[in-house]
């Protein structure tokens, strides 16, 4: 290890910041626990909250709820420790079963999603792990709010329902809207509020079951003054900035509920290709009613045109069938509505079957014995459907021998049958079953059966060598069963030996031929499969049938498929690898090989998995280890990536007091870490440091040194210095060995100003979420809002607010007050900062007299509504209000300007910044790059927007060229990286000449 490098243990003490000095104690108390332990944390988690919420109620009990308008962009962030970095993950419950993430879960730190809808409400949970210990966490339940326009409708007194409103009649005014939270209403008769009280003839109440959801005014005993407009306006109480909606319904002596007419028949036969067109007129109603058209309860056809109350289907077709209703609505009384049905007509399925005669225990035909030939179609509509029957092409009339017979249309739909009554010689030949419907245009349909001496029921057999059909995965197979009879009938497939689908899905395949045919055979197909007879298109008999026996066979199934072990040289290890299942189940042999090398080969005996043993790893045994396990199907195998290469590092980001500032344009970090698995490999000589400016391509780099072995959980740290402010920076460690350079860890590394006031320098540009401990006062109207100008949602504040942070980037964050609805002239925001300690100027520990602290800040305040912003100060122990120490009012400009004010605290001090909302929306105010630092304010340059003027690049050339003239000047000796130093300085000095660093 380089010297200077501190090597610590580490702690699973969660270090978190606390504002006062007590609390600041007790952290560095845990920082020096977490220098004597060796544990590794579990997680912790908490979730912040950004995006457009309206409200936040913070922990009460276990549940904080996140109040947020339908349509606005929610935002959870999981901010977490623990070490290893835990992984995140956002799940969801108590909503809709179809919305939990698209069927999956969120696995980062925060949670977006635009436009939420009010069925993604519920409780959001995010989970922390990192294998140790039970995983972290919290829950935060989001309420979208919401209100849909309200709706009126109109009902009489039950018993007096007529089509006209007369003047001795209650009436009853129902307001209804959905909403969240719920709704409030009112109602108004013309610009009269009404009220319970108010009127005689006037009621308001709610019923029991609804639960607020509807609001009933009663008019008692209709009279002339109650014929009016009635409004019912519904509101929330403009809470998340949602206005009232209301909805005006005109009562007069003509209000009616709705009356229809269908100009059609019912019902309606058309043939295929028709143009079918239903006409719906209103017969009375006021207002006038609504009409609508419905198929079945579900949508219209595609192709259908709505003209109003008439609805055309052109070139109809058999889908197309059904119950068409027309709905008319008008909100007084209930909806009329009147249906027809469309028919289709068709013929189709037209099948056949022969019946022996019943009295006799023989399924074959013979002379002198009765038959009866029975045919069978499916027709539209069921009435229309007639038979006729031929006999080798001539029409054949009912008779005594030849009894023409229509069955029940209840036991078996659209079927005929002939019966041959002691079949003769002559009876021999082909008879034809025609079906038509009764009004023509519809084809018919013609089914021959033929009655000879040949006519013999069906066997089935399977061809010799068929069963036990043997495939192997992958393959195309056919299942045979042969047929042998006259006429032939179809063939059903279906597995015999346990009740699961066929191949396609289906319970049955019908087949021709007797064949069928499978694609893509798997192992899971294998078993037994059922041929047998259909009753239809040959003999009504017991089914024939037989059974194919199918085996699939595959190649052995192994674990592991690839695994890497990760060895240093001379250790012994074992490389085992095992069959889970093979069909055949002999496995025939093994053979392990390195790259291409054999090691060795053999037979199976009874075990179900095989070893190689390598006694001492040297550097020709690093490679791809491979063993084919072999059968009759093929090889299954496992694989093994030997390497020497080391785990990768984990960065440790809960370290306390990681950043310090020692100069005011650079800053420092503490970069610490542990090393996964340090002892599966060879020692660990050193690390690779990269590191470079985010945005930027070079990488500067230097090695770490490292003696002895690191042990696993031991706390590596290093200190990075020379950072520039407040550029954020990435971070690549390489951990090397004998054998190389191993697996990288990165992370980036965020400049921040400061949480502990004990410095002599505060600053903060609120780039973290964290924003230095600054918190809102919840007892004001609104709060402050942290965001940037990239992700600015500008349809709140047209012509005010800043276009990007004080340094000029548009990714940079800052803190603005949002002054659109629901804000009003003269609501304030007030940002409390963290407390800061007067720290001691003797060495009695006693504070001086008049302590003097220089606070700045820079502020934009563009826009023509514009109110206030003022900065007071709050002392430890103080009895009066706060001290106002600095303010200004009205449009200063579209820039960025700073502020200096000297304050002098005798005791722990706060600052608190107020805005204040002026007369209008456009009236946005933003503050940036807030800092506290000893001394009394040096007198601003003229100009005091020096940073964002100067582009990031040219920015820090100059920082970099006036560091390089100091150096030259004396002023400081340069810090050169090197093996046997701690701080690691980021970027080379940049050459430049004294004009440019802007010294003569």
């Amino acid at each position: 290890m380089a010297p200077g490098a501190r090597s610590v243990p580490f702690s699973p003490v969660s270090l978190e910041r606390h504002r006062d000095a007590q609390c600041r104690t007790c952290c560095r108390l845990a920082a020096a626990y977490e220098d004597r332990t060796g544990w590794h944390p579990p997680p912790s988690v908490r979730i912040i909250h950004s995006g457009h919420a309206c409200n936040i109620e913070e922990e009460r009990y276990t549940e904080r709820v996140y109040t947020i308008r339908e349509g606005e962009t929610l935002e959870l962030t999981c901010l977490v420790t623990g070490h290893p970095r835990p992984q995140i993950r956002w799940t969801k419950t108590a909503g809709s079963a179809s919305d939990r993430f698209q069927d999956s879960s969120v696995f980062n730190e925060t949670l977006r999603i635009s436009r939420i809808q009010r069925h993604q409400g519920g409780r959001y949970y995010c989970k922390a792990e990192n294998g140790l210990g039970s995983p972290a966490i919290k829950s935060i339940r989001v309420d979208v709010y919401y209100l849909d326009d309200p709706v009126v409708t109109v009902h009489q007194s039950v018993g007096e329902a007529k089509e006209q409103f007369y003047y001795e009649r209650t009436v009853f005014l129902r307001c209804t809207a959905n909403s969240n939270p719920p709704v409030r209403y009112s109602w108004r008769r013309g610009r009269e509020y009404l009220s319970q009280g108010s009127d005689k003839g006037v009621e308001i109440y709610e019923p029991f079951f609804t639960q607020g959801e509807t609001k009933i005014l009663k008019l008692k005993n209709l009279r002339p003054q109650d014929y009016a407009n009635y409004t019912c306006i519904a509101s929330v109480r403009n809470v998340c900035g949602i206005p009232d909606k209301n909805i005006m319904f005109r009562l007069t002596n003509k209000t009616a509920s709705p009356n229809i007419k269908l100009l059609v028949e019912d019902p309606i036969i058309a043939n295929p290709g028709d143009t079918v067109t239903l006409v719906c007129i209103t017969s009375g109603g006021e207002p006038t009613p609504t009409l609508t058209w419905v198929r079945n309860a579900e949508g219209l056809p595609k192709k259908s045109v709505l003209n109003g109350g008439t609805l055309t289907l052109p070139a109809i077709t058999t889908d197309e069938a059904g119950v068409y209703s027309c709905v008319a609505s008008n909100n007084v009384g209930n909806p009329a509505k009147k249906s027809t049905n469309i028919i289709v007509r068709a013929l189709k399925k037209g099948r056949f079957w022969i019946t022996p005669d019943p009295y006799h225990n023989d399924d074959n035909i013979q002379i002198g014995r009765e038959v009866k030939i029975s045919c069978q179609v499916e027709a539209t509509p069921p009435d229309e459907l007639q038979f006729s029957w031929l006999k080798n092409g001539r029409p054949l009339r009912s008779s005594e021998r030849m009894v023409i017979t229509q069955t029940d249309p209840d036991v078996a739909p659209g079927t005929t049958n002939l019966d041959i009554i002691d079949l003769k010689f002559t009876d021999f030949g082909t008879y034809t079953c025609m079906a038509s419907l009764r009004n023509g245009g519809i084809p018919e349909i013609s089914i021959d059966v033929n009655i000879s001496s040949t006519t013999v029921p069906p066997n089935l057999t399977v061809p010799r060598g068929k069963s036990p059909l043997v495939t192997q995965e992958g393959d195309t197979v056919e299942l045979q069963c042969l047929v042998s009879g006259k006429p032939k009938p179809i063939i059903l497939w279906s597995r015999a030996d346990k009740e699961a689908p066929m191949p396609d899905g289906s319970l049955q395949v019908e087949s021709y031929d007797g064949v069928l045919r499978i694609v893509n055979v798997s192992r899971e197909m294998s078993g037994q499969y059922r041929c047998q007879t259909s009753q239809y298109n040959g003999f009504n008999v017991k089914p024939r049938e037989a059974i194919v026996e199918l085996i699939v066979q595959y190649p052995p199934a192994v674990e592991p498929i690839y695994t890497e072990i990760r060895q240093g040289l001379g250790r012994a290890f074992t490389l085992t690898c095992r069959v889970l299942r093979a069909h055949p189940s002999r496995v025939l042999k093994y053979e392990w090989k390195l790259g291409t090398r054999l090691l060795t080969v053999g037979d199976f005996n009874q075990r179900d998995e095989t070893e190689y043993h390598v006694r001492a790893l040297n550097r020709e045994g690093y490679g791809e280890y491979t063993c084919d396990i072999t059968n009759e199907a093929g090889a299954g195998r496992c694989t093994f990536l030997v390497t020497g290469k080391a785990f990768q590092p984990e960065f440790y980001y809960d370290t306390y007091g990681a950043l310090w500032q020692n100069r005011p344009r650079v800053y420092g970090f503490k970069l610490q870490w542990t090393q996964m698995n340090p002892g599966s490999v060879d020692r660990i000589k050193a690390y690779r440091l990269g590191i470079k400016q985010t945005g930027q391509q070079r990488w500067w780099e230097q090695e770490i040194q490292q003696e002895g072995n690191i042990e696993r959980g031991q706390l590596i740290t290093y200190n990075l210095t020379e950072l520039i402010k407040p550029e954020a920076y990435q971070v690549r460690l390489t951990p090397i060995t004998r054998f190389g350079e191993g697996d990288a860890a990165e992370r980036i590394i965020r400049y921040s100003a400061p949480v502990n006031p004990h410095w002599n320098k505060f600053h903060c540009s609120f780039e973290e979420e964290a924003i230095c401990m600054f918190s809102q006062d919840k007892t004001e109207e609104f709060d402050w809002t942290r965001h940037s100008a990239a992700t600015r949602d500008t349809k709140y504040t047209p012509n005010t607010g800043p276009s990007s942070d004080r340094s000029g980037s548009k990714q940079g964050f800052y803190m603005y007050i949002e002054t659109s609805r629901p804000r009003v002239a003269g609501d304030k925001a007030r940002l409390l900062s963290p407390s800061f300690s007067v720290a001691p100027k003797n060495p009695y520990g006693t504070v001086s007299t008049n302590p003097t602290y220089c606070f700045s800040f820079y502020y934009h305040m563009y826009g023509k509504h514009i109110g206030s912003l003022t900065v007071y100060l709050r002392q430890k122990g103080q009895t009066g209000p706060d001290a106002s120490v600095w303010t200004l009012s009205g449009n200063q400009g579209e820039r960025w300007k700073q502020a200096r004010v000297n304050i002098h605290p005798k005791s722990a001090f706060q600052v608190i910044i107020e805005g204040i909302r002026g007369s209008g929306i456009e009236g946005d105010i933003a503050i940036d790059d807030v800092a506290i630092e000893e001394g009394e304010c040096r007198d601003p340059p003229p100009n005091s927007n020096l940073r964002s003027s100067a582009s990031p690049t040219s920015r820090h050339i100059w920082q970099s060229c006036v560091a390089l003239l100091l150096v030259v000047m004396g002023h400081r000796r340069p810090t050169v990286p090197s093996t046997r130093d701690s701080s690691a300085p980021v970027k080379k000095p940049l050459l430049c000449t004294s004009t440019e660093a802007g010294i003569s």
